[in-house]
């Protein structure tokens, strides 16, 4: 009786070694760490794109060791979006990763490439669309409609505007606002429409010009854009990029300023109205806790208003138009309600015209369809990465296309 019970013991463990090894092992077992990699792009110091993943990133794994999952996290910063990406990846992977998220649309294609080689390792590429169909099954992408997000951002700038036309401060025509992009391709496309179209459904005459700096997040060139958009006229600067130097450039010209990923009105008090922002907390807290539960997470996931993914910062009310956060509330209960949809083709035209699924849909997007139907260009709903490339009339581009 004695050998059969150490040998049920024996068995007994091994079970629970194997079940562990693959990911399996309860919260409650106080065993080993799970261990999750995180490749970033820059690091926090850039106050606004990396600096706003880490804060949803900390706060998913604080939550998580709350609830009693035994979790690690390790960090590659400033990372480039080269051979050292993969570099970063395989060296994560190698240091026991069974996670690895990676912030940048430009390291994907290096990131594939290590999956391959650790076909036990889980990879997620934020902002992408490759890992959706390619034919590894450890691969994954994940972004959010925060074009959405930056729709009601753009009411906050039409607002403003139309307050400094109905003051007599600038004239209906002078109501311009200026964008850095940082590339000229959907995700930025996308976002910058939203924002235009928010701020057109409150001040009908605005008009909008873009300037494309062709990198994620150098402040020089940041600067030297937003100080373009200034000398060109514009009145209000937004941007998709990720430093804060378009927010201290406005504030030194004494125009406004609408930011992303973090609040800048501490920075840029007297211009900032307020930004928009992913939050990346419910996915990664709902990613990792699947994984160590043994549940399967989608390949493909998209965060929304609704779900409490994408959001804008407090409003600035010292330099804010009366009435802008009652007119913000009304479009996130649209939102909410599925009633608002950002590219109703009802609201804007591309060269005069009604815009057509071949001339708005992203022709290198991952999955391709018929988009535009029922009235309105339905993004982010095949992929999670935006699609929508579409030149809106009232837009105009300053500099060549990044």
């Amino acid at each position: 009786m004695k050998k059969l019970t150490v040998v049920l013991l024996i068995a007994a463990l091994a079970i629970t070694a194997v079940f562990a090894q693959a990911g399996g092992e309860s919260a409650s077992t106080g065993s080993k760490a799970t261990k999750i990699g995180f490749v970033v792009i820059n690091d926090e110091s850039d106050q606004g794109y990396t600096w706003n993943f880490t804060n949803g990133m900390n706060a998913a794994i604080e939550k998580l060791k709350a609830e009693g999952y035994n979790v690690e996290l390790m960090t590659k910063k400033n990372t480039t979006e080269s051979a050292i990406c993969k570099d970063n990846n395989i060296e994560l992977a190698e240091e026991g990763c069974a996670i690895i998220f990676n912030n940048s649309y430009g390291f994907e294609p290096y990131m594939l490439e290590a999956a391959k080689e650790y076909p036990n390792v889980k990879f997620v590429g934020m902002t992408n669309c490759g890992s959706q169909v390619d034919d590894n099954p450890n691969t994954y992408n994940a972004f959010a409609a925060i074009y959405e997000a930056r729709y009601v951002a753009g009411i906050a700038a039409g607002m403003k505007l139309q307050q400094e036309i109905n003051e007599g401060k600038i004239k209906p025509e002078e109501a311009v606002m200026g964008y850095v992009g940082a590339f000229s391709f959907a995700e930025v496309i996308s976002g910058m429409s939203g924002f235009f179209l928010g701020a057109r459904s409150v001040c009908p005459s605005v008009t909008m010009k873009v300037y494309f700096v062709g990198t994620w997040g150098d402040a020089t060139l940041e600067e030297a854009a937003a100080n373009a958009l200034i000398d060109a006229g514009c009145k209000l600067i937004s941007q998709h990029s990720d430093t804060t130097s378009p927010a201290l450039a406005a504030q030194k010209a004494g125009v406004f300023h609408v930011g992303y990923n973090t609040d800048m009105t501490k920075v840029a008090p007297n211009a900032s109205l307020l930004s928009s922002r992913i939050d990346w907390t419910r996915y990664f807290y709902t990613f990792i806790k699947n994984y160590i539960d043994g549940k399967e997470n989608p390949s493909d996931w998209t965060g929304t208003y609704k779900e409490g993914d994408v959001k804008v910062t407090d409003l600035n009310t010292a330099i804010a138009a009366p009435g802008t956060q009652e007119a913000m509330d009304k479009a996130i209960k649209a939102f909410h309600d599925g009633t608002l949809k950002v590219f109703d083709l009802s609201t804007f035209t591309i060269g005069g015209a009604q815009g057509t699924n071949e001339n708005m849909y992203d022709s290198f997007a991952a999955v391709q369809g018929n988009a535009t139907y029922d009235g309105y260009f339905h993004e982010s709903e095949t992929q999670s990465a935006p699609y929508f490339v579409g030149n809106i009339d009232g837009i105009e581009w300053l500099n060549a296309a990044y």
